[in-house]
């Protein structure tokens, strides 16, 4: 039987890492989101990530995404993974499933995860481009990196 499952993890995450966890015999639907790092921002080359976090706040905070879904979509199990830690192009930084009976509740709910998470999740994203690097905050899609800290 499927279950919640939110967690940090400083080890490489797969793509199908959630989804025999979060179903259930009854479900119709789950939807995946998988974050992976890319080798620019904005145009600047990343050599990799790092990312940081406050793990238990991280973790409670993950929890109280799933229920906000749970009271706002007719799903069933939530699954969020994000990575700590050195990250390489290509790897998975985040996964979020989203298991329900019917495909729509469970691609809406996805979709708010991962905004929620940006948005109030303490996880720390330092880029490290060839030219510099820098600690990011919020959503670096939505917003101009940040200035160079720690540049030679």
């Amino acid at each position: 039987m499927g279950k919640d499952v939110y967690r940090l993890t400083d080890t490489s995450i797969e793509p199908d890492a959630l989804h025999k966890e979060v179903l259930n015999d009854h479900d119709g639907a789950i939807t995946t989101f998988a974050g992976v790092v890319r080798d620019n921002t904005k145009g600047r080359a990343t050599q990799y990530l790092v990312y940081d976090a406050y793990r238990e706040m991280a973790e409670k905070k993950m929890r109280e995404i799933g229920e906000e879904m749970k009271d706002r979509w007719e799903i069933d199990c939530v699954g969020i993974l994000h990575g700590t830690g050195k990250m390489e192009i290509g790897d998975i930084s985040v996964l979020i499933a989203v298991s329900s009976p019917h495909r729509k509740a469970s691609l809406e709910a996805c979709h708010y995860a991962i905004d929620r998470l940006k948005e109030t999740v303490p996880i720390w994203k330092k880029e490290v481009w060839v030219d510099g690097e820098a600690w990011i905050e919020g959503d670096p899609s939505s917003a101009q990196p940040a200035s160079m800290e720690g540049e030679e």
